[in-house]
C-alpha cells in the first residue's frame, strides 16, 4: 500500500515577534529563519515517517530555490516524483507571536500551474488499497480531478480542503476521509458547532470526517457510527505552525499501517502536541523513531 501526496513544497522565512503588527506598522522580529515547508511537503513527510512508502508529488521552480527544496526533500522521500516548472519556485511568509499563533501568505505560481495528471505518473501508478492526500493549495480544477481519479483506481483519498478556495466549496463525493480545522468546517458547511459540522461533512458527501479542534483534539466520525471525542495532552504551546500538517500525515501514514480511523487519530493528536511544543513547520515534526513510539504506545492502550 503506497501513500500518494498531492499538493505543494515551498520556502518557509519565519519570523518571530512578540505580536503581529498592525495595519501600516513595522516591528523588528526577535529572531527569523528560512526552511522547507508547504502543505504538501509537510504531511508527506509527517506520513513518511510513520514508515509509510509515500510518493510525493509536487511542483518547484528551475531556480536556485527548486535545487534545494529537492535536496532538503530528499532527506525523506524519493524526489523522483517532483515537477520542475520554469517559474520561481514557491514561497511562505510565517509570523509567529509569543502565543505560538501564526499567519501565513504565500507565493504560490508552481502550485498554481501544476496540473498532476498531466505531469506525472499518478494515474498509472495509483491502486485500489493505496491512498491519496491532497490539500487546497492546488487549483480547485486539479483538486477534483485527482480525487476523482483516485475514486476511479478505488484509492482512499484524504482531503484536508486548506487553504479553502474563496466562493468554492469542494465537492467531497469522492472523499473518503475529510480533514478540516473546526473554522474550515464551519466555513464549509455553516455549523458553528463542530458536531453539527462533522455530521453535515459527512452529509455532504464523505464517507468520514474528521474536525481539528487545536488543544481540544478532535472529533472522528464515519457514516455508521456516533462521532467520537479525542483529547489532546497539555503542552507549553511554541508554534502552531504545521501542527495540522502533521496531523493529518500522521492519520494517513497510520492508516496505511492498516490502524483504524479513530485510533489514527488518537496518535495523529499525539503527533501534532509534540510538533506545537517546537519551533518550525516542517522542523517540528516528530521523526521517525518519535512517530514509532507513538504508534506502539497508542496501540498498545487501545489493544
Amino acid at each position: 500500500m503506497r501513500v500518494h501526496v498531492i499538493g505543494n513544497v515551498c520556502v518557509d522565512t519565519t519570523f518571530r515577534l512578540d505580536r503581529f503588527p498592525a495595519a501600516g506598522e513595522t516591528l523588528n522580529a526577535s529572531e527569523y529563519s528560512d526552511g522547507l515547508g508547504g502543505k504538501g511537503a509537510n504531511q508527506a513527510v509527517a506520513a513518511a515517517r510513520t514508515g509509510a512508502d509515500v510518493r510525493f508529488r509536487a511542483a518547484i521552480g528551475n531556480d536556485a530555490a527548486g535545487a534545494w527544496i529537492r535536496e532538503q526533500l530528499s532527506r525523506d522521500l524519493d524526489v523522483r516524483h517532483l515537477t520542475t516548472l520554469p517559474l520561481p519556485s514557491d514561497r511562505s511568509t510565517i509570523m509567529v507571536d509569543a502565543r505560538g499563533e501564526n499567519l501565513v501568505v504565500t507565493g504560490a505560481s508552481c502550485a498554481t500551474a501544476f496540473d498532476p495528471l498531466a505531469d506525472s505518473g499518478f494515474v498509472r501508478s495509483i491502486e485500489r488499497s493505496d491512498i491519496m492526500v491532497m490539500q487546497g493549495n492546488l487549483r480547485p480544477d486539479a483538486t477534483t480531478a485527482c480525487l476523482r481519479a483516485a475514486r476511479a483506481a478505488g484509492a482512499l483519498a484524504i482531503f484536508n480542503p486548506s487553504p479553502l478556495a474563496a466562493g468554492r466549496a469542494p465537492d467531497l463525493r469522492a472523499v473518503g476521509v475529510v480533514v478540516a480545522n473546526a473554522g474550515e468546517a464551519a466555513q464549509l458547511t455553516g455549523a458553528s458547532d463542530p458536531a453539527a459540522a462533522v455530521r453535515e461533512l459527512i452529509r455532504q458527501g464523505a464517507g468520514a470526517a474528521v474536525v481539528t479542534l487545536g488543544a481540544d483534539g478532535c472529533l472522528v466520525a464515519d457514516s455508521k457510527g456516533p462521532i467520537e471525542k479525542i483529547a489532546a495532552p497539555k503542552v507549553a504551546v511554541v508554534d502552531t505552525s504545521g501542527a495540522g500538517d502533521v496531523f493529518c500525515g500522521c492519520l494517513a501514514g497510520c492508516l496505511a499501517a492498516g490502524i483504524d480511523l479513530a485510533a489514527a487519530a488518537r496518535i495523529a493528536v499525539r503527533a501534532a502536541s509534540i510538533s506545537v511544543g517546537r519551533t518550525g513547520t516542517l522542523e517540528s515534526c516528530p521523526d521517525g523513531h518519535e512517530m514509532k513510539m507513538l504508534m506502539e504506545t497508542t496501540e498498545a492502550e487501545t489493544a
